[in-house]
């Protein structure tokens, strides 16, 4: 029992460090939109989430046997960085709020939540299934949780980024110093 109680109090702290990251994304890339787009790729985003840490966690065994996957989920990272930084954050300084976003900016928000989703949520499922080794109670708990913090957060920071413009630099440093480490980690294996 208190082995349970222990693996419950790491899934919570992996699940509120690691889901973080894909609700900064989601609401830095969100903040740029009026509020009705905003709302549809908040959406779109914790659900890509949903299906992608569902897809991971049944080939959860398999994924932690492929060396560089880390490697280039932090160079996807890199490049989602600089996509942040060039639609997100450097717009936030030079343009008007709510803004009219045609569907192509859009579609391509949604695209660059799906590809960070994919990159962070695998970091997410493989803390979570770690963690909860044998106790699939707990592994489907963490997963939920997650994904409610998820969106929780992603809401609340795509409405701060649009009246504090400094988080999304905070933003963009948490993913950067992400995707760092998911380079270094492979590196240092592959090495």
């Amino acid at each position: 029992m208190t082995e349970e109680i222990l693996i419950f109090f790491q899934i919570v702290f992996i699940d509120l460090v690691l889901a973080g990251d894909n609700a900064i994304i989601i609401g830095m890339v969100a903040s740029k939109f009026p509020l009705d787009q905003r709302k549809k790729i908040i959406f779109w985003g914790i659900g890509a989430a949903i299906i992608l840490r569902i897809i991971f966690t049944l080939i959860t065994a398999y994924l932690l046997q492929i060396s560089g996957l880390r490697l280039i989920g932090g160079l996807l990272l890199l490049y989602i960085c600089y996509r942040l930084y060039v639609d997100v954050v450097k717009d936030n300084s030079t343009e008007e709020n709510n803004i009219k976003v045609d569907n192509s900016s859009f579609f391509k928000a949604i695209t660059t939540v799906i590809i960070a989703d994919v990159t962070m949520s695998l970091d997410n499922v493989l803390g979570v299934a770690g963690a909860a080794r044998d106790h699939y109670f707990l592994l489907v708990f963490g997963l939920v949780l997650s994904i409610i913090l998820m969106a929780t957060a992603a809401t609340l920071i795509s409405k701060w980024i649009k009246k504090y413009k400094w988080i999304a630099w905070l933003g963009l440093i948490a993913i950067l110093i992400v995707a760092i480490d998911l380079i270094y980690t492979d590196v240092k294996i592959l090495i």
